[in-house]
């Protein structure tokens, strides 16, 4: 059958790859290192083949340009806009992937790409529609915080409860009571107590608590 050319699209798959590190919220993001916009930073990203499927595309991606494999990956949105890209024709679909800080620990490895963990609230220049996919993956994420295998994959191991409220604000952009957030996610009854504490320089150390294992979903808000 032949195929009109005006049927033809290519397909960018970017994935919005997040992290928790110290009750922050982190994106990773890859320092372009040509013109235009040489020096600005990307997410993500490769055109789509046609032998493989989206999600074979992103882990792929993320393979080559973070070393990383298996991470939570989850379809977040389509960019269709004629003119996302100067002289191209590129629909951008747009996934969510998530990583522990744990193992990002573990897997320390050199890479050709320079890339930076950027905390949420603080975004370098990105290119073209990049931060505009980026928060827009933000929003997403902030509707599936009642997941709780996401809240897992974020919150792995020992977490304090300020870091919990730390994150939580930064995907809903907004500030939340602390007494109340605490209360809520006690009565909750899907966090154990470790029995441990933090160790901090300053301060009063804070209670360390993790997700129970037979939790499969709440309803937070």
């Amino acid at each position: 059958m032949k195929v009109d050319n005006r049927y033809i699209n290519q397909i960018e798959v970017l994935v919005n790859l997040f992290t928790v590190d110290k009750g922050k919220l982190k994106i990773l993001l890859f320092r372009k290192t040509e013109d235009p916009f040489k020096g600005y930073w990307i997410l993500p990203s490769n055109l789509l083949l046609v032998s493989e499927t989206v999600d074979e595309c992103a882990k792929d991606t993320i393979k080559e340009m973070a070393g990383l494999n298996d991470i939570y990956l989850k379809q977040c949105n389509i960019f269709s806009k004629i003119d996302r890209l100067p002289n191209e024709r590129i629909i951008a679909n747009s996934l969510i992937g998530l990583v522990d800080n744990q193992t990002l620990l573990l897997k320390k490895e050199m890479r050709n790409y320079e890339s930076a963990w950027f905390s949420i609230t603080e975004l370098p220049k990105m290119v073209y529609d990049h931060g505009d996919i980026l928060i827009d993956s933000i929003k997403n994420l902030s509707k599936e915080l009642i997941n709780i295998d996401l809240l897992k994959k974020l919150f792995p191991s020992d977490f304090t409860m300020p870091e919990l409220q730390s994150v939580f604000e930064e995907i809903l952009n907004k500030k939340l009571d602390r007494r109340n957030f605490r209360k809520k996610f006690i009565n909750l009854d899907i966090l154990e107590d470790t029995g441990d504490k933090n160790n901090i320089s300053n301060g009063r150390p804070a209670k360390l608590y993790r997700f129970k294992e037979d939790v499969k979903a709440i309803d937070i808000f």
